[in-house]
């Protein structure tokens, strides 16, 4: 799940059903020193004034409170400087047309999305944005000037503010991670076109000075995570190695980041056969060339969120490859109970449920943040690419007659297709598979899930998780699942003020795996 999420005070910004305002327009326009053309999706953001609020404050969006800002979209081609582009507030706008916000005064700031990776990361490297302006709505708009590029995430800024100790140490490791940037003949055969698998390789201490063999761990990042913040985790696990916080192992970081959200590293019709690449064209060239211990007692994954649920499916999808898999607060493993959601319940809806009432998708504290109505809308008005919902559709979904993937859920209605969810059943549920499939995955995955989430977990995924137990314990299997009573989505690995404490254990857990005998 998404996990660029900032908390932010809500607002309700509907007026009464009962107020009418003219159609709101607004006039976005580029800056001439910016370039000669832009495309990409303009996205325009009001939000009520607040105390809160600093002089150059951004306006964005938040998941954790999705109703707090207003938010409109038009994809725009070729737009010229001086010419503005006319950004309608009526449609593709969330939570309301503009013409229906409550009155009051409002900041407001235009974004161009030159990517489509706003769904994604936000804005980031290359968007252009507009200064933030002061306007009463509903009412004119005046036109917001784009005027200003966005610059790549200073990476040393960030490490200027950790503690100096911490930054050392990461210092160091970053310059001992290796990249990994594989061409995949599988993927560039079916894309047509170069198609690299990236990451980072963290090396043991003393790896250069020895000919020993290492297990290996494969890993990847939650939703919003990319090759930037693989690199970090890379050098993070050098970094707890080197320190001797963990046992000495090879760990490869993966970016499974692409332009419609996150692959999964599982064999879709829509984004290609990213297991298959990994599995056999990936993982032999990396053994080929570390000193791995390939064997399926020396290959493990773990990964939090999207990330543990790619490497969970991974260990189901190929268990005769890893030799055991420690997904974090894994996306749903069980779609009985997909974010709240049962597909496969008879006229199911993601945005309304039998009595009637928006189904709850964030919460924090035991309080319910976000429904998946608000969510999901947003997410539209965003745009059709790299939103969290589209990921799922791009990864599980069968392709439809237009070339994209079919929705699992109508935006409008918040309807449940059931062809497509019987789809999603019988090529993406692991519960399902897992009982459908167990007299032959039994001898090479039993013992192998250890799966932890938090009884808190942000986005309910220790509901998915509880499910998923039920139908191994009833097929007599061997699994480890793991409740960490009021954790969240991002506090699961603290414990006394160590923000590694579950990622020490897990390391500990596989390496006993790989060398049982010390």
């Amino acid at each position: 799940m998404r996990i660029r999420l900032l908390l932010a005070a809500a607002f309700v910004l509907s007026a009464p059903a009962s107020a009418q305002n003219a159609p709101v327009t607004i006039p976005v326009v580029v800056d001439a020193d910016l370039g000669a053309t832009q495309s990409g999706r303009i996205l325009v953001f009001a939000k009520p004034i607040s105390s809160d609020d600093k002089p150059g404050d951004d306006v964005d969006t938040s998941a954790f409170s999705p109703t707090g800002t207003a938010v409109v979209g038009r994809e725009v081609t070729a737009m010229v400087p001086g010419t503005p582009a006319l950004v309608g507030a009526e449609t593709d706008a969330f939570p309301v047309a503009w013409s229906k916000l409550s009155p009051g005064k409002y900041r407001i700031q235009a974004v161009l999305d030159g990517d489509h990776s706003y769904n994604y990361k936000g804005r980031g490297a290359g968007d252009l944005v507009s200064k933030p302006v002061i306007v009463q709505l509903p009412g004119p708009v005046p036109t917001l000037t784009l005027t200003t590029r966005l610059p790549a995430t200073d990476t040393d800024a960030y490490m200027a503010s950790l503690p100096e100790a911490r930054r050392t140490a990461l210092t160091t490791a970053m310059r001992s991670v290796e990249p990994v940037d594989f061409t995949s003949p599988a993927m560039t055969a079916f894309w047509g076109n170069s198609t690299a698998i990236k990451g980072w390789v963290a090396l043991p201490p003393g790896y250069r000075d020895g000919n020993a063999r290492y297990p290996t761990v494969y890993s990847d990042g939650g939703f919003g995570s990319t090759l930037d913040s693989a690199r970090f985790s890379a050098a993070n696990m050098a970094a707890m190695m080197a320190a001797g916080d963990i046992p000495p192992m090879i760990w490869v970081f993966l970016d499974h980041h692409v332009a419609t959200g996150t692959h999964e590293f599982a064999d879709s019709v829509n984004n290609g056969p990213w297991g298959t690449a990994l599995k056999t064209e990936l993982i032999p060239a990396l053994e080929a060339k570390y000193r791995m211990d390939a064997r399926p007692s020396g290959r493990f994954l773990t990964g939090h969120s999207s990330g543990g649920w790619s490497t969970l499916w991974l260990q189901i999808a190929y268990p005769k490859v890893f030799g055991g898999s420690w997904p974090t607060s894994p996306d749903p493993s069980d779609f009985h109970d997909f974010t709240n959601i049962d597909l496969y319940a008879p006229g199911a809806n993601f945005y309304s449920d039998a009595k009637g009432e928006a189904p709850p998708l964030i919460r924090d504290k035991g309080k319910v943040i976000a429904s998946i109505a608000d969510f999901g809308r947003l997410e539209a008005a965003l745009g059709p690419y790299g939103g969290q919902f589209a990921s799922f559709e791009w990864v599980f979904s069968p392709r439809c007659p237009d070339g994209r993937p079919c929705t699992i859920f109508d935006r409008a209605t918040g309807a449940v297709d059931p062809k497509v969810a019987a789809y999603w059943r019988d090529h993406y549920d692991i519960a399902h598979i897992v009982a459908r499939d167990w007299p032959t995955l039994k001898p090479d995955l039993d013992g192998k899930i250890h799966l932890i989430v938090g009884s808190a977990d942000t986005f309910y995924l220790d509901g998915p998780a509880h499910r998923l137990q039920a139908v191994l314990d009833g097929l007599g299997a061997k699994s480890s699942f793991r409740y960490l009573p009021g954790k969240t989505h991002f506090d699961l690995f603290e414990q006394d003020g160590d923000r590694q404490a579950l990622m020490k254990t897990i390391a500990g857990e596989m390496y006993a795996v790989a060398r049982p005998n010390g």
